[in-house]
């Protein structure tokens, strides 16, 4: 992609110098120019209300691969602490990017996040990209999209990971239309082609059906989303050393079309995060009704974990969306699962059966749910249920 000024349409209107992050632009005798600042990140192309400014498409086989150099991961945080995801994909693309020999970095944006870096470094990252402005102190698409598709011209990496949240899945697609990249969505598998040094993505498809192995050859970089729960966190190691880059960026909140105007959490949203979480216990269609999915909150409150639950729970309308696992949901990783009254159906068990430990409960001894079970108990759920409430109350 390229930035191509036509100066005749150019008016002075100056709503550019608002839209570029980088001070890359100039006004001279009420016309615009770009300096050296310039990232073509094409935040001023939008801003451009007299055709002035335009994007130009890069065809892929116009790319220049051998530039591109690097694994990145965009570090995705709230409240000041980072998702479990961003971890993950750290894990990961420290494996990757040793198989590749080449550096892993993290992206982390955001305002007064610096004292961060250090942790980002811990689980992996040879290199952190700071940028840091007031209007970046909460996601939105705009500023997010205009700053990272400036580093990433800027700095060329060959790849960027990016976790496959709400926020994820908003903002890699933005980004990579924006540099003329390839993106592949919901990825639950990588590695490095040994023979041409690309990133294998594989993701479900058809359901889950089948699972499609996808290659990038010409564009650059190779993007991905990346499902939180599927690949495996390293330990941080405080003793680690790595670089802090700042990157300088100047954001103007008037050019921000999306406002933030009151922030607030759904029920159980302030709890732990079903993500995030060690510990779940969900449930099914077995609980027969939405009043005894008290039942599961009781036990999961007993054992300090998340709520979960199945598709057909959700789709009941027993309980709300964001709590469902599965391939249509959210995709965990606790140390322990524990399944009341779920069958299994294949769309579920591939949202949990990485967990470490899965627990099912169920009267029905051909359920699926038992055959990816660690311990199965055959029963019905309201009396087993209630009684190991009952119990780790009394020992936790």
């Amino acid at each position: 992609m390229a930035v191509k000024l036509i100066t005749d349409n150019c008016t002075g209107c100056r709503l550019c110098l608002r839209a570029c992050p980088y001070s890359a632009i100039d006004i001279v005798e009420d016309r615009a120019g770009f300096n050296a600042n310039c990232t073509q990140c094409g935040a001023c192309a939008s801003s451009c209300k007299f055709g002035a400014i335009l994007l130009e498409v890069t065809f892929t086989r116009d790319v220049d691969t051998t530039q591109y150099r690097g694994l990145w991961v965009v570090a995705e945080h709230l409240h000041g602490e980072f998702r479990r995801g961003t971890y993950e994909l750290l894990g990961k693309g420290r494996e990757l990017a040793d198989k590749r020999g080449a550096e892993l970095c993290a992206v982390l944006l955001g305002d007064q996040v610096q004292g961060r870096a250090a942790d980002l470094i811990a689980r992996g990252a040879d290199r952190v990209y700071l940028a840091q402005d007031p209007v970046l102190a909460h996601y939105r698409t705009g500023p997010y999209t205009d700053v990272l598709a400036g580093m990433i011209n800027q700095f060329k990496p060959e790849m960027v990971l990016v976790s496959a949240t709400p926020q994820g899945r908003d903002l890699a697609p933005r980004v990579a239309a924006r540099i003329s990249a390839g993106l592949t969505a919901d990825c639950t598998g990588l590695d490095i082609d040994e023979a041409e040094g690309l990133l294998v993505q594989t993701r479900p498809a058809f359901g889950g059906n089948l699972m499609a192995t996808i290659v990038c050859r010409q564009a650059r970089p190779q993007m991905a989303t990346v499902r939180p729960g599927v690949m495996k966190a390293l330990d941080p190691d405080a003793s680690r050393q790595g670089e802090v880059v700042t990157i300088l960026v100047h954001l103007d909140e008037r050019a921000v079309i999306a406002k933030i105007v009151e922030i607030v959490q759904q029920e159980d949203e302030g709890r732990i995060n079903l993500q995030d979480a060690q510990i779940i216990v969900s449930g099914g269609r077995g609980l027969g009704k939405p009043e005894n999915f008290s039942l599961i909150r009781e036990l999961a409150e007993a054992l300090g974990g998340a709520v979960g639950a199945s598709r057909a729970a959700v789709d009941a309308g027993w309980i709300p969306a964001y709590h469902q696992v599965g391939q249509t949901g959210r995709t965990v990783q606790p140390r322990l699962y524990i399944a009341c009254g779920i069958s299994g159906a294949v769309q579920h068990l591939a949202g949990m059966g990485s967990s470490d430990v899965i627990v099912a409960i169920n009267k029905d001894p051909l359920a699926p749910v038992f055959g990816v079970a660690t311990y199965g108990i055959v029963g019905d759920l309201f009396e087993v249920v209630p009684a190991l409430t009952k119990k780790l109350r009394e020992v936790l």
